[in-house]
């Protein structure tokens, strides 16, 4: 499994660019970026290329949600918005070609009904799925904890098996975040067991504290584990926030189950 390094929670010390650098030199084998629109594509595109590091996963852009908003996902008010920010996704990716792309799902909009929403975050989910198999690049959506970001739409993996069903695209798959699930006592093995052969990309962190494996007490050789058991062949990210500098964070990296992952 390659062992992704998230350039937008790790490496923070340095501008953009200049972590994909410091996520090769530090032993990664590729990176992903939440949200890269800032940087010209170009210039991402030049630097991935010139240290040999793929870019497995980025994010479509969703609004106002990382300010707390409701983001644009499920919103059926903000379905040209959605569409916009899909535009902007499949020009930029036509750059730099990532793997695959994540939607956020978004909160609920306030007097809203979950089912509307849910079937506003499929009909979007569906569109992008559509649009982006033709670059051969893959959808995922992801299920996060309700604690850290309340209102959330997707919380537990019954949740977004049940969304993945309702879009019915073969392009359409499920990212799987060991700290969302850990957040609410859901360990990899038993989200696993209900996500299936979907999961297409998993994410990491610890928990408690959503720091680096070894500064809480998620069980990650379990993690490696169940992922084993579940024929996983995607890659491990690294999605936390350092309890030092990012360098000094990495001794998990030299450790098993990562060393021989």
């Amino acid at each position: 499994m390659d062992i992704v390094a998230n350039l937008s929670m790790l490496f923070t010390e340095l501008p953009l660019l200049e972590r994909v650098h410091a996520a090769s030199a530090a032993g990664f084998n590729a990176v992903e970026i939440q949200f890269p629109y800032d940087v010209p594509a170009i210039q991402l595109k030049e630097e991935l290329q010139r240290c040999g590091m793929p870019l497995v996963l980025m994010n479509l852009p969703a609004g106002d949600l990382m300010q707390g908003g409701n983001g644009i996902a499920c919103d059926p008010q903000m379905r040209p918005q959605f569409a916009n920010a899909l535009d902007e996704a499949l020009s930029y990716a036509l750059m730099v070609r990532p793997r695959m792309v994540n939607v956020l799902a978004g909160r609920v909009p306030e007097g809203g009904s979950r089912g509307r929403a849910l079937a506003t975050l499929a009909a979007n989910l569906l569109d992008a799925a559509q649009a982006f198999d033709r670059l051969g690049i893959k959808v995922l959506c992801e299920a996060i904890n309700p604690i850290d970001m309340p209102g959330f739409l997707i919380n537990t993996p019954e949740h977004l098996r049940d969304l993945l069903t309702e879009v019915k695209h073969s392009n359409c798959f499920a990212q799987l975040d060991v700290y969302h699930m850990a957040r609410q006592g859901i360990s990899t093995e038993q989200a696993l067991a209900v996500l299936g052969d979907s999961v297409a990309h998993v994410q990491f962190a610890d928990y408690p504290g959503r720091g680096e494996p070894g500064s809480g007490e998620v069980d990650f050789a379990a993690m490696h584990y169940a992922l084993q058991r579940a024929g996983y062949q995607g890659a491990l990210a690294a999605e936390y926030r350092p309890t030092g500098t990012t360098v000094e964070s990495l001794a998990w990296l030299q450790q098993a189950p990562f060393q021989h992952s």
